[in-house]
């Protein structure tokens, strides 16, 4: 099997490659990423040291670039996984999301049909359904409602994708996650953010009251729904995948869980002024991922969040690196004035 992961660099993206390299030693595997602020290639040195993977810098919307690619991998399957993430840099900048996230789908899509790729899997988010109330949760059919720029360009990019499907036929799946934590992720987002700065003895800056309610799903696990999605997915079809039930917690719980693991005092909780339009809860209904896929979340949040602090502590100096310079910028515009 001939594939390629593009995003391979991300969070998720690596996480990813590390795992089809694990699960499926036989795929050939192309890792494509254009490395913005968020990629970062030594989350796959070793397996590019190692040939496991073969390596790409290219942007997604470079309509020549991805051409040339196509042409010379002739892709069996595509894992799309490269998008901009983050809602508070979205907020500061929608224009580099409907970039990236839209254009740059759709030119994937072109050059997909163009090489016939035999499935292409989208990966999305649970954050195209808006905020649910106090009770209930999101199903596949649930209808769209985005509220920030970063949503917006995924429920767009999530449309683009099913409407190829229908209109030439191409195999496409679109999958749609809870928050996921764990390895390797950029230290914009609630957990490594707070965990690193909470190592620092630094203000952990948590919005508003703090009871916003997150779905969280460790990323090993999203990686698994992945993968089963390419093999046993329906042309056509949307898959949620999500946290358990007892994986649905307030950030001011899941803060104070951080701080309890590095034996740190609450008194490092700073409470800011919230996101603009900050959808109050997420929570996904995985069901039919469970009956069709036969995937549902192994990994405890409680023994996840153990292991992905103590990931941090094993791994300062990758972290360190990244919280310097232009990082430095962005946390002190996001939330210096709130």
């Amino acid at each position: 099997m001939n594939v390629l992961i593009t995003g391979a660099a991300g969070f998720i993206g690596s996480n990813f490659t590390h795992y089809i390299a694990a699960e499926c030693p036989d795929w050939k595997v192309t890792a494509l990423d254009l490395l913005t602020y968020a990629g970062n290639l030594e989350n796959l040195a070793v397996l590019i040291e190692r040939k496991q993977v073969s390596f790409v810098r290219a942007d997604i919307a470079d309509a020549t670039a991805m051409e040339q690619l196509f042409a010379q991998g002739r892709f069996d399957i595509v894992f799309h996984l490269a998008a901009e993430s983050h809602v508070d840099r979205s907020i500061q900048g929608a224009r580099a999301f409907a970039q990236a996230n839209v254009l740059g789908t759709q030119t994937l899509l072109d050059c997909a049909l163009a090489s016939r790729v035999k499935r292409f899997v989208h990966i999305s988010t649970d954050e195209v359904y808006g905020s649910l109330g106090p009770t209930g949760r999101f199903v596949e059919t649930t209808p769209l409602d985005p509220t920030s720029p970063y949503s917006a360009s995924k429920a767009s990019s999530d449309l683009m994708v099913l409407a190829c499907g229908k209109t030439h036929g191409l195999e496409v799946i679109v999958t749609r996650c809870t928050n996921n934590y764990g390895p390797y992720q950029f230290p914009e987002k609630l957990i490594p953010l707070f965990i690193t700065n909470a190592i620092e003895d630094q203000a952990l800056p948590l919005y508003g009251d703090g009871m916003n309610v997150r779905s969280w799903l460790h990323v090993r696990d999203h990686c698994q729904a992945l993968l089963l999605a390419a093999q046993r997915g329906r042309p056509g079809e949307v898959y949620n995948v999500g946290g358990s039930a007892e994986a649905e917690i307030p950030n001011v719980a899941v803060t104070k869980a951080i701080l309890q693991i590095l034996d740190k005092p609450t008194s490092l909780i700073k409470k800011v002024g919230d996101r603009p339009a900050h959808d109050r809860r997420y929570a996904i209904d995985y069901s039919k991922s469970k009956a069709e896929l036969g995937w549902q979340p192994t990994i405890p949040f409680e023994q996840g969040l153990q292991s992905t602090v103590r990931w941090y502590l094993d791994n300062e100096a990758w972290w360190r690196k990244i919280k310097s310079g232009e990082y430095l910028k962005f946390y002190e515009k996001n939330y210096g004035n709130r």
